[in-house]
């Protein structure tokens, strides 16, 4: 298998020819290996040189000897070191033990190559961190690749893994999927594992192909023991779901955010014709959306993720250099350092206010389809988390100007899927968001196969020799 041959394939494909014995894993590690080194030459997507041998994984699995990374989120695998984005734990820090995270990708049998790229701290709609500086579109290495699984987009986009580990506190999984032409899907919280942040951050994969999202899904997800939120288990395998024909669903549209928030007409003209194909196979559409304004989201999120983040680095081994830290990282320690119990409480009120206003709409609607973001990928540069300029509340602020469209189902935690839909005149991916009630990936699956072809094209975008 050459390189050109092995990124033809998704991970489900991937996974038939080892499991027929056409390729060998370590056939398959090789060329992905290759595959990697060249891609990550253009893009600056890996966060870390890459591992010497795949980490180990269970040998006989859906996804055994799969080609995979990791975002490079935290203490993920044991002794592997981590970075969070950020110069300020030089060398990094080594993880204890395995996250009960990295336990599913090893059951699962996914092959762990190496980390990926993230901004600082993660709280970022874009990946141009100081530490390695930003990470390029395969579409167009003059733009941005979203944020925060920015790395991990770059890379499946290329064809250089078929899939991703991504996580998403406010839009981290959907955004890049959205500026990088890929499947990103945010299950519902507590589908996959525990919830990070307060319950705002879901973990999952980003994909080239549908399929791929419903097989790692039925792979991946299941409650772990202890965990708060057990959505309800599947009626049957996600991956049926495929094939499944939906009902006739009640559809709400809408390409508007808040006022003063421009949404540019080619990303609002790829939702409408989604809206459109779904009223052609019989779905009833109308434009409506909930009622939820950018300074509710900002009470709702900003409080938790100061106290999260100062949290992770006050229980540290090794707490971070504040001279090595961006301008909106110091601003994180120094407005966590005066945050309260009840600046806490009043955005667990505003999450609750949020939820129900969520929730109520949801019994009028079966899905709601959005923009994933505001504008295509953006040019690098154009959102800088070392301006010193800001607050943390300033910063969210800035980011929700960008991608208006994802954080409230962070805050309600519902499924939500990023489908790459559009292309804009120049050339650049743009995604649509569908949203569905809370338990309800398998209406998003069964959408997702009809509105996207089976096989991406889009994704050979990096010339490899």
């Amino acid at each position: 298998m050459n390189i050109h041959e092995y990124m033809e394939y998704d991970a489900v494909g991937l996974s038939a020819l080892l499991r027929s014995g056409q390729i060998t894993a370590d056939e398959v590690e090789t060329v992905a290996r290759q595959a990697l080194t060249l891609a990550d030459q253009r893009l600056n997507a890996l966060a870390a040189p890459l591992f010497d041998t795949a980490l180990r994984h269970a040998a006989d699995a859906p996804f055994t000897g799969v080609p995979f990374l990791i975002k490079d989120m935290g203490p993920m695998a044991e002794g592997v070191p981590f970075y969070l984005g950020s110069r300020s734990l030089g060398s990094g820090v080594r993880a204890r033990s395995d996250s009960d995270l990295m336990r599913r990708f090893r059951a699962a049998g996914l092959a762990t190559l190496g980390l990926t790229t993230m901004p600082e701290l993660g709280i970022a709609f874009t990946t141009e961190p100081v530490r390695t500086g930003p990470t390029r579109n395969p579409f167009n290495l003059a733009h941005g690749v979203g944020g925060s699984s920015g790395g991990a987009a770059a890379l499946v986009a290329a064809g250089a893994v078929p899939a991703a580990h991504a996580s998403d506190s406010a839009g981290s999984i959907r955004i890049p999927a959205s500026c990088c032409g890929l499947i990103g899907l945010m299950p519902t919280r507590g589908r996959v594992g525990c919830e990070p942040m307060f319950g705002l951050s879901h973990d999952f994969v980003l994909t080239r192909t549908v399929r791929d999202a419903a097989h790692l899904l039925d792979a991946l997800g299941g409650p772990a023991p202890g965990d708060r939120f057990v959505p309800p288990a599947p009626a049957r395998p996600y991956a049926s779901e495929l094939h499944a024909e939906p009902v006739r669903l009640r559809v709400a549209v809408s390409t508007e955010a808040w006022p003063g928030t421009p949404v540019d007409a080619e990303v609002a003209a790829a939702t409408d014709r989604a809206a459109l194909r779904l009223e052609e196979q019989g779905h009833h559409v109308e434009r409506d959306r909930p009622a939820v304004s950018a300074e509710e989201l900002v009470e709702a999120v900003v409080a938790p993720q100061i106290a999260f983040l100062t949290g992770v680095f006050r229980h540290a081994p090794r707490p971070p250099e504040p001279a090595l830290l961006e301008a909106v990282s110091r601003r994180v320690f120094e407005e966590g350092a005066e945050l309260g119990v009840f600046d806490l409480l009043t955005a667990f009120e505003t999450q609750e206010r949020l939820r129900r206003t969520a929730g109520t709409f949801f019994t009028r609607y079966d899905l709601l389809l959005t923009p994933t973001v505001a504008q295509p990928p953006l040019p690098h540069g154009t959102l800088c988390y070392d301006d010193p300029s800001y607050s943390v509340a300033g910063w969210v602020r800035a980011q929700l100007e960008y991608g208006p469209f994802t954080a409230l189902y962070n805050v309600t935690g519902q499924p939500a899927i990023s489908l790459p839909l559009g292309r804009s005149a120049a050339g650049l991916p743009i995604g649509v968001q569908a949203v569905a009630a809370h338990g309800r990936e398998d209406l998003l699956l069964q959408i997702a196969s009809r509105l996207v072809p089976p096989f991406l094209q889009s994704r050979h975008q990096v010339t490899l020799p």
